[in-house]
């Protein structure tokens, strides 16, 4: 098997130790074992959303889609609207969700790369009052974008809304704490920042609104937010057969982010990027995003003449993996330089030298 490096938002390079951690013996989803290992990943899991008392953690075997499809279709009662604010790929995702489970829906500008307007944001949720939930991408991974989470969180403190994130890429490389940003539920998946693998994904929620939910009101059965609360609480199990062998990787790679310190791991990721924006640019790429950006995703423009999916298959020749830009700027020659999971200053560096090599190829 070949060993790329991953310079990609999922699935990332893992430690060592988490990749060893998939050889655990066979193990049944209904043993006690198994029960102590979930027990013991949730209170890590609320631990890297800095969560308090008032929240409880699920886990449900999917990627990040299946958290956020658990929440969207399952947490609304009949006339319930949600207010979706989106800017990119992820967002759009949302709405999808949204929109195939009919839930009533407002939105404001879906400009993809655009900063959420808050002035706008405030002033819909004051005209339409049946708005139960505003839902938003904390960082949105299709242009490497920070919403703004507190300000939003905090708007929706002020008229008494809930607050759905979904923090697939930023659990783990961004500072989240839902407490302080008034997030009743949050979801995330393994495969990113946190440094497991995918398949792994799971919410974050405030207790009281996972005890008003019924079951009734849920319309999926896999991906009932009640059935995994349920068989969380009472059994310390999930409702159905789970992804068993992909617990113990997640639990030993939110044990690595406790060891290492979470803020020391954000600082890491943030020192990371700035090598490759600072590499990037005096390459000759344009950035598309001056700020608000995140600690692991940077989006460029390909210099004048490269053609990004003959760049992208001569970089992964030479071992590394990048992702194309998500709709139209796949068309625009836009790539993703990617630093989250195992990925340190020095290989950021190795990488950009390779670019440099690789862009010297092409132009010849």
């Amino acid at each position: 098997m070949s060993a790329p490096k991953l310079f990609s938002p999922g699935p990332v390079l893992v430690k060592d130790n988490v990749r060893w951690s998939l050889l655990h013996s066979d193990i049944c989803h209904r043993s006690k074992e198994f029960e102590e290992m979930f027990v013991n990943t949730q209170e890590k899991i609320n631990k890297l959303f800095q969560a308090d008392e008032q929240y409880y953690s699920v886990i449900v075997s999917g990627s990040g889609t299946a958290a956020n499809e658990t929440v969207l279709s399952s947490i609304f009662k009949p006339n319930d609207t949600v207010l979706l604010i989106r800017n990119g790929m992820f967002g759009d995702r949302l709405f999808e969700i949204i929109q195939k489970y009919k839930i009533p829906m407002i939105e404001t500008d879906s400009t993809w790369a655009k900063y959420p307007d808050l002035d706008l944001i405030e002033k819909t949720i004051i005209e339409n009052p049946q708005i139960k939930v505003v839902a938003m991408c904390f960082h949105e991974t299709s242009t490497g974008m920070i919403n703004p989470v507190y300000e939003i969180g905090q708007l929706c403190k002020k008229y008494n809304k809930i607050f759905s994130i979904d923090s697939i890429s930023a659990a783990g490389g961004q500072f989240i704490d839902v407490v302080k940003n008034n997030i009743a539920i949050a979801t995330s998946v393994g495969g990113k920042c946190v440094g497991a693998f995918p398949g792994s994904a799971y919410i974050c929620a405030k207790k009281e609104l996972l005890e008003n939910i019924s079951a009734d009101q849920c319309k999926n059965v896999y991906l009932s937010l009640y059935k995994h609360y349920y068989s969380a609480k009472t059994t310390h199990q999930t409702p159905n057969t789970p992804n068993i062998t992909l617990f113990w990787p997640l639990n030993t790679a939110l044990t690595n982010i406790i060891e290492e310190g979470l803020s020391t791991r954000i600082e890491r990721y943030q020192r990371c990027a700035k090598i490759i924006r600072e590499g990037a640019k005096r390459l000759g790429f344009r950035l598309l995003l001056n700020e608000h950006m995140s600690n692991t995703v940077t989006s460029v423009f390909l210099p004048e003449g490269i053609e990004a999916n003959l760049f992208l298959d001569e970089m992964e020749k030479r071992g590394y993996v990048f992702y194309i830009g998500k709709g139209d700027y796949a068309k625009q020659n836009m790539i993703q330089l990617c630093n989250m999971g195992e990925i340190y200053e020095q290989d950021c560096y190795n990488m950009l030298n390779v670019v440099e090599s690789c862009l010297k190829d092409l132009r010849r």
